[in-house]
This record gives structure tokens, sequence and C-alpha cells, in this order.
């Protein structure tokens, strides 16, 4: 499938066929994607960069879109993601020490282990949306979730496999994709049960003016075959990656980072992140911070709501970098 000359292929790595999107020659930078996404929500990012002289590489993450999806809810720790994109560089730029990288949602958290975990693949980040989570040693993440918000926080509520599914099997594929793609409450998600995002299942839904009928259809048509426990099975690792990540505790990030949020951004307004990226303690676990820019009016979504200025910001910050 060719859409503005963006290129498809299927990559081996790690025992399983990772799909990625991909246009242009030069320095390669990775976009990674999040939850409920696809390499498709790049697609803006990567036709702008590869014009201005870059490689855009932008996988399906496993579990997502048209790369395999394992079974096993344990397969997608941060540990799998990192050893996929890890394997997909040596396998697509194996003369290329360091790349940079762009993250969002989920994407932003994968890059932020990436940075920890192998920071010498990595030239920049621009992350967007989540921020630096510092590993807290006396208590694992999904009760710190709990405590904060309680049960029915969308995070605590896809932790038990198969229940969410059956749940969003019965709203349908399409007015789950609409649901979250249309999420503009700077307010954390809560999906009751039997409630689930609180509009009466036949109220109209309209589409935003930054996603078409069309480009929305692509979203809808990926989840519709693959469902939805791929991209859950991430959340359900919140704990185990807790686990895993232990000798990273008190670990800084030593890669160069800009990072982007709207403020009408769910992520920037939960509990203590505008004091965590205002008040010094994001910077302190990110030396090399050097940009933080806050988009006025703009909700999560922020790399398709805003395309024009995000193009501008990654550029301006890894043309710094050749």
């Amino acid at each position: 499938m060719e859409m503005d000359g963006i290129e498809h292929k299927t990559v081996q790595v790690n025992g399983i066929n990772m799909h990625i999107a991909e246009k242009g020659q030069g320095p390669l930078i990775l976009f990674i994607h999040g939850f409920p996404e696809l390499w498709y929500s790049w697609r803006h990012q990567i036709t702008a960069l590869a014009s201005l002289g870059y490689r855009a590489v932008a996988p399906d993450l496993r579990g997502f879109g048209d790369t395999d999806a394992p079974d096993s809810p344990t397969s997608y720790t941060c540990l799998h993601v990192i050893g996929d994109l890890i394997a997909l560089l040596d396998a697509v730029a194996p003369d290329q020490d360091k790349v940079f990288v762009v993250g969002h949602d989920w994407g932003a958290l994968i890059a932020w282990y990436l940075c920890l975990f192998r920071p010498d693949r990595v030239k920049a980040l621009v992350n967007m949306s989540v921020v630096f989570p510092p590993r807290n040693p006396r208590r694992k993440t999904l009760e710190s979730l709990k405590a904060v918000y309680g049960d029915d926080y969308y995070i605590c509520r896809f932790q038990e496999p198969g229940v969410i599914e059956a749940e969003f099997a019965k709203i349908g594929t399409a007015r789950v994709m609409k649901e979250f793609l249309t999420y503009r409450n700077p307010g954390p998600i809560f999906l009751p049960k039997d409630k689930m995002f609180g509009h009466p299942p036949d109220a109209p839904i309209v589409l935003p003016s930054w996603l078409s009928e069309d480009e929305f259809n692509y979203y809808a048509s990926k989840f519709e075959k693959t469902g939805f426990t791929g991209g859950i099975n991430y959340y359900r690792n919140l704990n185990l990656n807790w686990e895993l990540t232990a000798a990273w505790t008190g670990a800084q990030v030593k890669v160069p980072v800009k990072f982007i949020v709207g403020d009408q951004d769910l992520t920037y307004n939960s509990v203590g992140t505008k004091d965590f990226i205002h008040k010094g303690g994001f910077k302190k676990c990110v030396p090399l911070l050097e940009e933080v820019v806050v988009m006025e009016g703009v909700a999560h979504f922020i790399n398709q709501e805003r395309p024009d200025e995000i193009n501008k910001h990654i550029h301006d910050f890894i043309a710094k970098f050749h």
C-alpha cells in the first residue's frame, strides 16, 4: 500500500513480524505510537520529515495493526517492546549507531525506557504527552493509580484479561475508537461498567476537524481486524514493568530531550504532573531536558491535531544534532 509515497515493509524482529511504514533518506527518525493508535498516527510527520532530508520509520508496535500479536499478556513488557525496537534498528539501519526518536502517549513511555536502557542508540528525543515516570520503589504502579483514581479509572478497568474487551465488543469497535480519538476532557478517563464513556450508545460523535472520515476509517478497520487486546496488554504489564525495572530506580535519562504537551491533555492535567514539569522534578530525572513546550488549546492527540507546529518543533530540535 502506498500513501504519499510512504513504503510499507515487514521486518522480522525477535520472532515476530513487525510492520513498518517509512519514507525518505538520511538520518533515521524512529516514531513510536501510542494507544489506541498505529504507525498511521505519524502520517503527517513521516511525509514532512522525509521532505526535510530524514528517513522516517514508524512501526506498528507488537499487538497493533499489521504487526504480530503474541498471545501471552506477559509478552508485552517494556523489555519485550524495547527489544523489538533495537532489533528493528539493527535490521533497517545497521550503519547508524544512533538515531532520533519521537514518541507520543504509550510511545513516549516506551521512548523513555529506550533512552534508559540503551542511551547509546539515541541521538536525541522529542517526546509528547507523557512525562518521564520516576520509579517509586515503595509502591507498585497500579496501586498508586488505584489510590488516586479508584477502580473505575480506565487503566484499572483494563487489567482483567477479556473483561474490557467484552464490554468494548458490545459498543462496537468504531464507537470505541471514536470515543478515544475525540476525547478532549482534560480530566481522567473513567469507564464504569455499563456506563463506559458516559454517553448513550446512540448519541452521535462528531469527528474533530483534524480527523477526516477516511482517516478515522483506517484506524477503525485495523482495530476491527485485530481487536484491542494487544494494545491493552501494555497496560496489563504496568506492575510487571515496575518489577523488571527495579535496577533503574533513580536512574536518569541521559539523552537530549524536548518535551511537548497540550494544555488540554488529560496527561498534563493528571495529579502532580504540572508541578513535576515546572518545579524541577522533570529536569532532575532528565538532566538534558532542553525545552518544554506547552501548547495552548491542544488536547491529547497533539501530533495529529497540530501537525505543522509539531513537525517544526521536531525539525528545529533534531537539526541541532547533526
